[in-house]
């Protein structure tokens, strides 16, 4: 095995574990609308996930662990992800942002300020805000 092999090999492993943390979100009403079914479909073509990996993921999702990622933009990104697919769901307060302060607790949110850190997300995911924006608002939240 290849130098690269062992690159893209965990590359595309922790893109399948980001990917499957989504899906936890997800499912954790047990059902995928088809607004979320959408939203899968385009982040596993942005995260390279083949249709045979996509299937495997849907079924057995709890087996991929949450790998943080080591830089803060990095976890920013999958905070917005996951932000995104808990609005796109239209839930607040239930379940699926209980899901969503555990992943970013996973993802390296300090668990004092996780509560702080998702519901700002969450306002601006349903602000419609763009990942850019988000970013700086989270880094900036506490001035």
């Amino acid at each position: 095995m290849s130098f690269l092999d062992l690159f893209d090999s965990g590359f595309k492993q922790r893109n399948e574990d980001h990917f499957a943390a989504i899906v936890r979100v997800a499912m954790d009403d047990g059902i995928i609308t088809d607004e979320e079914k959408a939203f899968l479909d385009r982040l596993a073509r942005n995260l390279d996930i083949g249709e045979d990996t996509y299937k495997e993921i849907l079924k057995d999702y709890k087996s991929h662990p949450i790998n943080p990622p080591v830089s803060y933009d990095r976890r920013l990104e999958r905070l917005y992800d996951l932000s995104r697919m808990v609005h796109v769901d239209h839930i607040k307060g239930d379940t699926e942002v209980l899901v969503l302060k555990k992943i970013a607790v996973g993802l390296g949110f300090t668990p004092d300020n996780v509560k702080y850190v998702v519901d700002k997300a969450l306002t601006l995911v349903s602000n419609g805000v763009d990942l850019d924006t988000f970013t700086e608002e989270i880094k900036n939240m506490n001035r």
